[in-house]
């Protein structure tokens, strides 16, 4: 989006640049990338990335201070996951924004969803750094946030993963950690903390606490977990723990297991919502959205109108400008696009609680690639450590071409993929 630096980019790129990036990215991570890697970051203004991270952290706090919301989003955690010893706050924030025209045509971001949930932080700063190496980008390029740089980062996310604990005494824990296509990131976490990824479901309960078996196969306690398993992957897959996790266990959690459901989609409808005191109208940078049910049988249907949304009446009605999402899904599993009366109305009663309805935003592509225009969808990465403030750390991009932005819908494609963003 910075003209003469994406020209200058495309002018120099060459086949090998991307042959080199992906084999220094599998020889750094210690394990083959298994998703798909862009051949380009973006550059941005960092006025743009300053303002998608100020946007993060004011819902963030919203929604933080908002009790009828935390109340009703803590009953919304599904049984068998609410876990003891709630923290205060999340450690880990992630927020996705699309690139919209707004009213007067200018480009405008727009929240996709909002998650307290941690991303791939090392792969991601990892990324920069070969992006950096290998096309030769100026130094003058930023791409840390809050005046962060390299060795502030990892002094940040250090804090805010081990706390005031040693790093024999912090796992990394994860679902079959070594098939997950995230495991780039978990070695790099690891190597670059000193820390051990385990499996949860090898972890050993004795008494009031939880063990994990080092590299010499002995039992070595646990004080704090940086907890990167998905909750919704382990109700599919049906995992059975060795450990009851709503129990109060004697550790610290570094991104406690609640806060995956207290600031997720859950959140999005009622940050659509205006102010508690009704002093002041949603926050424009929300898209409208309401829940399935209050959508059916509620007054959902006439707060998106109300919003704007152009919406069919009847029967037959098909909702071009809604999108249907699952609460509690990762990586746009489940998403529907335009769906008609007739589907959303078959979704069981009991169910539709599980689901919201938003407007879709129609990105605006905006990469020059030798494919053609493409559109970014941009995820600013927060750290929040015990004791300390929210921080935008850094963004990681995603980019693409067709109606999902995620790296496993634009497989068969060029250009598009995993990215990163360069300031000036």
């Amino acid at each position: 989006m910075i003209a003469d630096l994406r020209e200058a980019f495309n002018a120099g790129y060459g086949p090998d640049h991307y042959r080199e990036l992906l084999e220094r990215l599998d020889i750094r991570s210690g394990a083959k990338v298994e998703f798909r890697v862009a051949e380009t970051p973006i550059f941005v203004p960092r006025a743009m990335l300053e303002e998608m991270a100020s946007a993060g952290a004011r819902l963030t706090r919203r929604l933080l201070a908002w009790r009828e919301y935390i109340v009703k989003a803590r009953a919304s955690i599904p049984k068998g996951f609410l876990v003891a010893g709630e923290s205060a706050h999340p450690n880990f924030l992630t927020a996705d924004f699309a690139l919209v025209r707004d009213a007067s045509g200018q480009l405008a971001p727009r929240l996709v969803e909002i998650q307290a949930f941690p991303s791939v932080y090392a792969y991601q700063a990892m990324l920069n750094e070969e992006y950096r190496g290998v096309f030769g980008l100026p130094d003058s390029l930023g791409v840390f946030l809050s005046g962060l740089d390299r060795d502030g980062f990892w002094e940040l996310f250090r804090r805010t993963v081990l706390g005031n604990h040693s790093a024999e005494n912090v796992v990394l824990t994860e679902v079959d950690p070594l098939h997950q296509k995230t495991l780039p990131d978990f070695l790099l976490t690891a190597k670059g903390l000193g820390i051990t990824v385990v499996d949860i479901a090898s972890l050993v309960p004795m008494g009031n606490k939880l063990y994990y078996r080092d590299g010499a196969g002995k039992l070595a306690p646990i004080h704090r977990i940086y907890n990167r398993a998905i909750a919704d992957e382990m109700m599919a897959r049906q995992i059975k723990l060795p450990f009851d996790l709503t129990h109060a266990w004697d550790v610290e959690w570094a991104g406690h297991p609640n806060w995956y459901f207290l600031i997720s989609k859950y959140a999005v409808p009622w940050l659509s919502l205006p102010s508690e005191d009704g002093t002041a109208e949603s926050d424009p940078v929300v898209p409208p959205a309401v829940f399935l049910d209050d959508f059916l049988r509620g007054d959902g249907f006439e707060r998106l109108r109300a919003a704007g949304v152009k919406l069919p009446v009847g029967g037959d009605a098909v909702y071009e400008q809604l999108l249907l999402k699952p609460l509690f899904s990762f990586a746009g599993k489940g998403i529907q696009f335009a769906p008609s009366r007739a589907e959303l109305g078959a979704i069981p009663e009991a169910e539709r609680g599980g689901y919201l309805l938003q407007e879709r935003m129609h990105f605006v592509p905006t990469i020059e690639t030798p494919h053609g225009l493409t559109q970014a969808e941009i995820r600013i990465l927060y750290l929040w450590p015990d004791g300390g403030d929210l921080t935008p750390v850094l963004s990681l991009v995603r980019l693409g071409r067709g109606k999902m932005m995620g790296v496993d819908h634009n497989r068969n494609q060029e250009w598009v993929g995993a990215s990163a963003a360069f300031w000036r």
